[in-house]
């Protein structure tokens, strides 16, 4: 072997430690201190000289050293637990949420992280707060589908008072001091709603029904109140109809739509700002007006879709359930470890589907 191929192999060698990742230990013997040192230099604990402060910098920054959080729990035996509230019901999207949440809690066993689930109909105030309020001691953040009740947010205070943070999912309540809210801009949802149902209805005139599981839901109050802006600023021809409310059931939704056809031979757009879907497809069908009636609807879900690909949906207004399950998760890991938050990365996006653009 020659001098040129030994220089070869010594390049590799090089190459393969520069890609493998730094460790603590290796910040450590790099700068001449403890591990117990750099430990603490790294964690930002008092006790160490600022000479050595400079040392153990310097190595980290030469090193490129990166804390890995769940190592750092594993060293301290330290581990978090969380508990998602999420509804109970056939609602398909929160369903597909609940199935988002599992995936969650398997890539956050990993970082020594744990999630519970417990469902309760959220439509119940008194129900949902009975459950925040009875959140054991052990946990170290509640993650919940919110109600804006007063017991609701005097629950999620309560809990926070005992320093366990809560983070809103899907649905807020703004004036409790919740951690943090994961879910999209409903308002904005609301008015793109609008601009939809405006555009395809342009030179029809008619009356626009509206449909919501509960106004007590913050989700579908903001989602109508900003489709109402909306409408009433930019097409005043079109009249609307007092919301009428489905709690998010199939049945209950099904017999107000067929209610509105029935009382209704005008009635040229539908907007439904929460679930029930199933029910106003059944009652457009039977009524025979499926496909002369725009319909805008919320969350792509496998009903929606056969919907929209059948034409009876027009549009979706979504949100994607993977992204807020992981996002809470973060939300609260980060909380409990101390760790920066990227607000790009959590937050919650907006899409529109139609017929043409399905993923």
């Amino acid at each position: 072997m020659g001098a040129g191929d030994a220089g070869i192999i010594g390049a590799g060698v090089v190459g393969r430690a520069t890609l493998e990742r730094a460790t603590l230990e290796d910040v450590a013997r790099a700068a001449g201190v403890s591990l117990a040192t750099a430990d603490r230099v790294v964690n930002r604990r008092d006790g160490v000289r600022d000479k050595t402060i400079a040392r153990v910098e310097a190595a980290v920054s030469r090193l490129g050293y990166r804390a890995d959080p769940a190592a750092a729990r594993l060293a301290r035996n330290q581990n978090f637990r969380f508990l998602f509230v999420l509804p109970s019901g056939a609602n398909s999207f929160m369903t597909m949420l609940g199935e988002q949440v599992a995936r969650t809690a398997e890539w956050l066993a990993a970082q020594r992280a744990f999630i519970d689930v417990e469902h309760v109909d959220v439509f119940d105030a008194d129900a949902l707060a009975r459950v925040l309020e009875g959140v054991l001691p052990g946990y170290h953040g509640v993650a919940t589908i919110a109600l804006d009740h007063p017991r609701v947010r005097a629950a999620i205070d309560d809990l926070t008072d005992r320093g366990v943070p809560v983070v809103t999912l899907v649905s807020d309540v703004p004036s409790a001091r919740r951690l943090h809210y994961v879910g999209i801009d409903n308002p904005a949802a609301g008015r793109t709603a609008a601009t939809l149902m405006g555009r395809f209805l342009q030179g029809r005139h008619g009356v626009v029904a509206v449909v919501a599981g509960s106004l007590s839901l913050r989700d579908h109050a903001e989602r109508l109140y900003g489709f109402n802006q909306v409408m009433a600023r930019e097409f005043p021809d079109l009249i609307m109809l007092p919301v009428v409310q489905g709690r998010d059931d199939n049945e209950q939704t099904l017999a107000a739509t067929a209610a509105l056809l029935r009382q209704h031979a005008d009635l040229v757009g539908l907007y439904n700002a929460g679930a029930g879907n199933r029910g106003i497809a059944a009652a457009l069908q039977q009524a025979g007006r499926a496909q002369e009636i725009v319909w805008i609807a919320h969350e792509l879900t496998p009903h929606t879709r056969r919907f929209l690909l059948h034409g009876d949906i027009d549009a979706i207004i979504s949100q994607d359930p993977g992204h807020e399950a992981r996002s809470a998760a973060r939300v609260l890991l980060a909380y409990c470890s101390g760790d920066r938050l990227v607000a790009d990365q959590e937050r919650i996006g907006i899409d529109i589907f139609l017929r043409d653009n399905l993923p």
